[in-house]
């Protein structure tokens, strides 16, 4: 119904203006890296949403959050993989501070990034799980397909509001110049990406009910 999709967008849309892991992430992104980066890495966290809303679809993600293990070395990987871009953000902090990265080349390796940070994520997973099956009514056809759609919407609102946030990012960017702010720009970047690897790393699967 009309009425029931004004509900779910709305709450949906209040959830994706949290500040959350995926804002600060893309945030980070564009500050070290420029717009075109933030932007990439918006789509690419949008993309890796997707591959959590179609697994829910099919009932994976619901097995991998069942499973201690599974949830354990899925959350592990991300984690990794988060502190590992953490790391080298930091350490190439000062080649080209004044100029972002504005080649082809950095903008896809920004959009994989953005992709397998956000697929390895069990907490999106979670997320997915215990929200959008609120609003799913079975009489209404195909719970799966449901799931998709609504899936497919929270993710939109999600990556509209990453946008915003790459726009914003970088214009604080640009703001501060060149030189030795962007540098440390970057370098709080790197460190802001390694304490959400941390903070991925040390999160605890949501009990069974």
């Amino acid at each position: 119904m009309p009425s029931d999709l004004i509900w779910f967008l709305s709450v949906a849309g209040i959830l994706a203006l949290t500040p959350g892991p995926g804002i600060f992430y893309v945030a980070g992104r564009a500050l070290a890296g420029g717009r075109l980066e933030g932007l990439a890495s918006s789509f690419g966290t949008g993309l890796g949403g997707l591959v959590h809303v179609m697994a829910g679809a099919v009932g994976i993600s619901a097995l991998v959050m069942a499973s201690a293990t599974a949830f354990t070395i899925l959350k592990l990987i991300g984690a990794a993989y988060l502190v590992w871009l953490g790391v080298q953000t930091w350490r190439t902090a000062g080649q080209a501070a004044e100029t972002p990265t504005t080649t082809a080349s950095g903008a896809r390796r920004a959009f994989v990034q953005g992709v397998i940070v956000e697929a390895t994520n069990p907490k999106t997973a979670a997320f997915f799980l215990a929200f959008v099956p609120q609003f799913i009514e079975p009489a209404r056809g195909s719970v799966a397909l449901q799931f998709m759609l609504l899936g497919i919407i929270s993710v939109a609102l999600n990556t509209a509001v990453d946008v915003l946030v790459t726009f914003g990012a970088t214009a604080v960017r640009g703001r501060l110049g060149g030189g030795t702010a962007v540098r440390r720009l970057r370098r709080g970047s790197g460190a802001l990406m390694v304490g959400l690897g941390i903070s991925l790393a040390l999160s605890r699967r949501a009990p069974a009910p």
